[in-house]
């Protein structure tokens, strides 16, 4: 089911499958793409409880081995609708039978979106209600929509002048690195940067960043408590994805083993862990 909540000129739509945001304008300005099956069926998914691909998509918990997809399962489910106000939507989804056989962890996930003056706020919570401390990773995929030529976009970083970024084989880090130097902490964008699939940096030091459309300022991306990074796009698909996520996937030599993946959080029972992204109108 679609939600539409509008508040002075600006509004978004959501549906309840996996609380996606598929929709947000600034009266007739869309930021959100428009799904073309050709290229993606997502527009802005949310990554739960792991961020990218799990060697051989298993892992191993106390001597069990689970078998989990890309990307995780919280997007292929549907949400409850936790509340809905003027301006903001909560969405809901809680553990059941079905996650527990591939997910052994009890927990609770909220997703708020709230329309500001500004624009957009998204707000992700996450609350272990097992007896054990929980393991999970989180991260977010909008894509930003495209409307002219794409190399007349590009991406202003807060701070950061070179991009140290981690290569992917088959979906898996190979081990190799490469560097990206930015012009004045801009990335231009083209589709050769992504023939090897996403820009994904471990670690950068921008708190924000800025898309530009030609030398015009289009949206402000903010992260709160989302270390990690990920640029991603397809050759010639009209949107640019930044992901903002807490956890990314595993090595092609990963032993499997969950307690020891690198960017896991562990979330001790009871306690609640929270995110959020801004997207800020220009």
């Amino acid at each position: 089911m679609v939600h539409q909540i509008s508040y002075n000129t600006i509004s978004i739509e959501v549906n309840s499958q996996g609380a996606e945001l598929i929709q947000f304008s600034k009266g007739d300005t869309k930021y959100i793409w428009n799904v073309d099956e050709a290229f993606w069926n997502k527009t802005s998914p949310i990554l739960f409880p792991i961020v990218g691909r799990l060697k051989n998509d298993c892992y191993n918990l106390n001597g069990k081995n689970y078998n989990m997809a890309r990307h995780g399962f919280a997007r292929n489910y549907d949400f409850t609708l936790l509340h809905k106000t003027k301006n903001s939507i909560s969405f809901q989804l809680n553990d059941n039978e079905e996650t527990f056989s591939i997910y052994p962890f009890k927990f609770k996930l909220i997703l708020t979106y709230t329309i500001e003056s500004y624009g957009l706020k998204i707000d992700y919570s996450v609350t272990n209600k097992s007896e054990d401390t929980m393991l999970f990773s989180i991260g977010a995929h909008p894509a930003i929509k495209i409307d002219t030529d794409f190399e007349n976009y590009s991406i202003l970083f807060e701070k950061d002048s070179l991009l140290n970024c981690h290569e992917l084989e088959n979906e898996q880090f190979s081990g190799q690195t490469k560097h990206i130097k930015l012009d004045n902490n801009r990335l231009n964008l083209n589709y050769n940067l992504f023939e090897k699939d996403a820009i994904v940096l471990k670690k950068f030091d921008s708190k924000y960043l800025t898309i530009y459309k030609h030398n015009n300022p289009l949206i402000k991306i903010s992260f709160d408590n989302f270390p990690h990074l990920g640029i991603w796009t397809k050759t010639n698909a009209p949107f640019i994805c930044i992901e903002p996520w807490y956890g990314y996937a595993d090595n092609q030599n990963s032993t499997g083993e969950l307690t020891t993946k690198e960017g896991m959080i562990h979330l001790p029972p009871n306690e609640r862990k929270d995110f959020a992204i801004l997207f800020e109108i220009q």
